[in-house]
């Protein structure tokens, strides 16, 4: 690992990348290894807790890619070979094991500790030579006068330091803080996932015999709610419950213990694995938590994981999407400073890419709640479309095409169609055109 002079930062930099988190990690790690010089600037101190622990079996390319595939085995994280549903009363559906799709490392995925799984992608980006520094908040970025486009960012110390730092390229990794998101108002929330998530950590839970040990179950509610239901290591299972908010939080109740408590009986098969465990820890609270950004990029800065859009949690698409966004980032961002052109209009395949394959999994998200849908109904129907619906289901996304998959479900139910914005670029023809009509009324 390498050790950096404090002289050295005052050399100029390729690339400024906010927040350390996996996309912020994988495009530091990525750009560095290209031997971009690249700096890296967290607010918080690592190893730090972070929800999102249920990996994609794709997730493994770009864990590959950057050396850490075998890695994940030597940590010992759980192992996770499939997901599986479960009604409320308790009936469990034929598991999609990931094994049973295609042969290939990548069939067995991973339940993880984040604290440990981000603070492993951190020390890669410094292995590659990026220059990550913890406990520096970036305040804002820094534009130039004439052109606009972002050239640096501003940034605190702990100790309440204030220093400015230049780079051709900044890279918003900041998570649901989503600074580019906040400074310029371009969150844009979906408009039927409005959901509440309420999670906790339970020891001594049941746990399913051989390889379902490890699975991921979805557990439904009435009216569309569901649980969450990840084996971890250390005898510990991560426990969430995700509704509407006027559901949870009915009769008045707002405790977030009691509504788990109120909650665990409306499922048999919830129930009876919980029935022996102990709650352990805090309980966590979040909601409306899928938006996109309106944006993708804008002259000098790329938007990636959380802080370009973050979609529903059902099929664990988080990690993988910052995974593969901060990929798809790096390499972009690699073409612009090769080209000396970081406009954004450079980044607009980028958003297109990272779109498309998010679209693909919200309208398998808007199926999974529509109330005449259920994956058992589409399968019986359209037993040859198991491959492709398990395709999306490990994130074999990118490639792929789902016309036939979306035209079946939308045999049973309606699905929305694709959002105008994420893929379009800041100082675009679209967002121009816009300007001048709203000046027009």
């Amino acid at each position: 690992m390498k050790t950096l002079d404090p002289t050295e930062y005052d050399k100029p930099w390729d690339a400024i990348v906010i927040g350390a988190g996996p996309s912020g990690a994988t495009t530091a790690a990525l750009l560095a290894e290209k031997g971009r010089r690249v700096l890296v600037l967290e607010k918080e101190k690592f190893p730090r807790y972070h929800i999102g622990e249920s990996m994609m079996p794709f997730c493994w390319h770009t864990l590959n890619r950057l050396g850490l595939a075998e890695k994940m085995d030597e940590i010992g994280f759980t192992q996770k070979h499939s997901v599986q549903f479960v009604s409320t009363n308790g009936s469990v559906s034929k598991p999609f094991y990931f094994f049973q799709h295609y042969d290939h490392p990548s069939a067995t995925t991973w339940q993880v500790e984040r604290s440990v799984f981000d603070q492993m992608l951190v020390d890669k980006a410094r292995e590659k030579g990026a220059v990550v520094i913890e406990e520096t908040k970036v305040l804002d970025v820094i534009r130039d006068e004439q052109t606009g486009a972002v050239k640096g960012v501003k940034s605190r110390t702990k100790e309440g330091e204030v220093d400015t730092w230049y780079a051709p390229v900044t890279v918003d990794a900041t998570g649901r803080d989503a600074l580019m998101i906040a400074k310029n108002k371009w969150r844009q929330r979906d408009p039927m996932l409005n959901k509440v998530a309420i999670w906790t950590y339970y020891e001594d839970a049941v746990r399913d015999p051989g390889l379902d040990a490890g699975s991921t179950t979805v557990a439904y509610l009435p009216d569309k709610g569901w649980f969450w239901y990840i084996p971890m290591r250390d005898n510990r299972v991560s426990v969430g419950v995700v509704a509407e908010r006027d559901y949870l939080y009915r009769d008045g109740v707002r405790d977030p213990g009691e509504i788990m408590a109120r909650e665990i009986p409306e499922n048999a098969w919830i129930a009876q694995h919980l029935a022996p465990a102990k709650q352990v820890g805090e309980y966590w609270v979040t909601g409306e938590y899928s938006y996109r950004s309106r944006y993708c990029a804008d002259d000098g800065v790329v938007l990636v994981g959380d802080a370009f859009g973050f979609l529903d949690p059902v099929f664990s698409s988080g990690v993988f999407l910052a995974l593969k966004s901060g990929e798809l980032a790096a390499d972009a961002i690699d073409e612009a400073l090769a080209a000396g052109d970081v406009r954004a209009e450079r980044f607009a395949d980028y958003g297109k890419q990272v779109c498309w394959g998010m679209e693909m999994m919200r309208k398998i998200v808007y199926a999974f709640y529509d109330e005449d849908f259920n994956f058992g109904k589409l399968i019986k129907r359209n037993p040859e479309l198991r491959p492709k619906l398990t395709d999306l289901l490990i994130g074999n996304v990118y490639g792929n095409n789902f016309d036939d998959l979306l035209a079946a479900c939308e045999e049973i139910c309606e699905l929305p169609g694709d959002l105008d914005y994420g893929w379009k670029v800041a100082g675009g023809d679209e967002e121009n055109a816009e300007k001048e009509a709203a000046a027009v009324a």
